[in-house]
């Protein structure tokens, strides 16, 4: 799946799930789920125990899943996911490194940004989207919002405080997907085993981003 493919349904869905877990199995686990719903979409953070492997797993057995690495932190992790298989980089915050690591190995980049400075660099850099990281501390839907009148044709995946209670209020304010870890994979529900569970609330999240759209295209 080559970059414009994974970068075009990233768009399309609207909604990255972000894997954080306990163990791998937890893990894949957790991606069947998402999968499963209908969302081919799964970044698999590298606070999860085994997360490489994981990555591996699933490039491996789910060939048409979009599967990303997560919490990256240096070019080091990033070189190891990519030989893994991931599709797509993204990061807490912003280092530059690996944004040029990625832009060089022609993959899918998102990283973390959070001012406005760390927008522009970030896009400028040649970031594929630019995550806005952890939104809800600068007001959540309303920085969304503030953040798309300077750079209207900046994708923003907004991401930190997502919930269903306000994620469509997060896609009407401008953002162009959504990145959820608990409010999507509840502990819970993959401590239970609850696959059902996952399966709901993602395909709750997926309807809930598309009405929003069709809402704000009206």
């Amino acid at each position: 799946m080559n970059k414009e493919t994974v970068r075009n349904r990233i768009a399309e869905f609207g909604v990255v799930p972000a894997v954080r877990v306990f163990s791998a199995e937890d893990a894949l686990f957790a991606v069947d789920a998402v999968s499963a719903s209908g969302l081919p979409i799964a970044e698999v953070t590298m606070t999860t125990p085994g997360a490489i492997k994981v990555i591996s797993e699933l490039a491996r057995s789910q060939p048409n899943l979009i599967v990303g690495a997560g919490t990256i932190v240096d070019i080091d992790v990033a070189r190891r996911c990519l030989d893994a298989g991931a599709m797509f980089l993204t990061s807490p915050g912003l280092d530059l490194q690996v944004v040029e690591f990625a832009v060089k190995h022609n993959v899918v980049v998102f990283p973390g940004a959070l001012t406005p400075s760390d927008v522009m660099a970030a896009w400028k850099a040649g970031s594929d989207f630019v995550k806005v990281f952890p939104c809800s501390v600068l007001g959540g839907v309303n920085y969304i919002r503030i953040l798309r009148a300077p750079f209207p044709d900046i994708p923003l995946i907004a991401s930190g405080g997502v919930t269903q209670t306000n994620v469509a209020d997060f896609i009407l304010a401008g953002a162009t997907g959504v990145g959820i870890g608990r409010d999507l994979i509840s502990p819970e529900a993959v401590q239970r085993r609850e696959v059902n569970w996952i399966r709901e609330l993602t395909r709750r999240f997926m309807q809930i981003v598309k009405d929003a759209r069709l809402q704000r295209a009206a």
